[in-house]
């Protein structure tokens, strides 16, 4: 690891804290699923493809199979959906978070999907055109069209707030049907346009799992990782996903290790820790007269709340 992170920028040469979520303690507060919760039996997992998100649900009437469409409730409206399989162990799910099939999707919704698609394409444009006319601050992400209902969505993203009720009523114009504008953040613009991360593989949020936790400063340090922010984060310039993967097993090991920076007395000289390493359990320790010990941290005992060397 130290040999990928080279010539490192120390963390009080620039500011990091912008590439954090600033969401991460609210998302600590609620997340977790309902321990009461039952849930059904036959639990299925699909995706609306057009901004990647992921919906769990049941369907008492027939058996679903992956790569069929389903015709469910969104968020958005009434729409259809790719189911992408089964799913047996889902992880913090709340009883809100899941919805009944209506039906599966028949060859007359499929051809109305793609003519709808194609309606898209030009829907793109004409809002873009639209937003110039109007002098707007404004990247337009996707665009859709439900299935079920009238109503387009546009999502775009913006560094600021942008009144767009002048925009809304040129599009309600044109395309004779409800609008609604949805501004998004950067990650939910990755999530939605895909795209290869640093490792090589297709972005987290957008082959993996719509509904990733919030990443903090904390999760890098915890791991003793670089904070040059070329190392931690992503194309969207925030901290990398996969960062909070392994952070509550380094949280955890860390507790029963001595912290960095702990001074203790042992053979005869008081040595200051410098380096703890959960995965190899060692310990580095630096003597007052430049001695360099790595110890193994099964010889570290905690007593009356003091850490010793047995």
């Amino acid at each position: 690891m130290s040999d990928i992170f080279e010539q490192d920028i120390s963390e009080s040469e620039e500011d990091i804290t912008k590439l954090e979520d600033a969401d991460f303690k609210s998302y600590e507060e609620s997340e977790g699923s309902d321990e009461h919760f039952v849930y059904p039996k036959v639990l299925y997992l699909t995706r609306l493809e057009y901004s990647s998100e992921g919906v769990y649900v049941t369907s008492e009437k027939e058996e679903l199979k992956k790569g069929e469409h389903v015709i469910i409730q969104t968020r958005y409206g009434k729409d259809m959906a790719l189911v992408l399989g089964r799913t047996k162990n889902p992880v913090g799910l709340k009883p809100s978070d899941i919805v009944k099939v209506e039906r599966k999707a028949n060859e007359e919704d499929l051809k109305k999907f793609e003519e709808l698609a194609d309606r898209e394409d030009e829907a793109f444009k004409i809002f873009k055109e639209k937003v110039t006319e109007h002098g707007l601050d404004m990247k337009l992400v996707a665009v859709h069209f439900l299935l079920e209902e009238s109503k387009a969505l546009f999502f775009f993203s913006s560094e600021n707030r942008v009144d767009f009720r002048e925009l809304v009523k040129d599009l309600v114009s044109v395309f004779k049907m409800r609008i609604e504008l949805r501004q998004i953040g950067v990650r939910d613009e990755s999530r939605i346009t895909g795209g290869l991360g640093v490792c090589g593989r297709p972005y987290c949020c957008h082959s993996i799992r719509d509904k990733l936790p919030p990443v903090s400063i904390k999760m890098a340090k915890e791991q003793n990782l670089s904070l040059n922010s070329t190392k931690i984060s992503g194309q969207c310039g925030r901290l990398l996903c996969c960062l909070s993967y392994e952070y509550n097993w380094y949280a955890e090991a860390r507790k029963k290790l001595p912290s960095e920076g702990l001074h203790i007395r042992y053979d005869g000289s008081d040595f200051r820790i410098i380096d703890v390493n959960p995965i190899k359990q060692l310990v580095r320790m630096l003597s007052e007269d430049g001695r360099l010990l790595e110890i193994p941290a099964s010889r570290f005992i905690k007593d009356n709340g003091k850490w010793r060397i047995n």
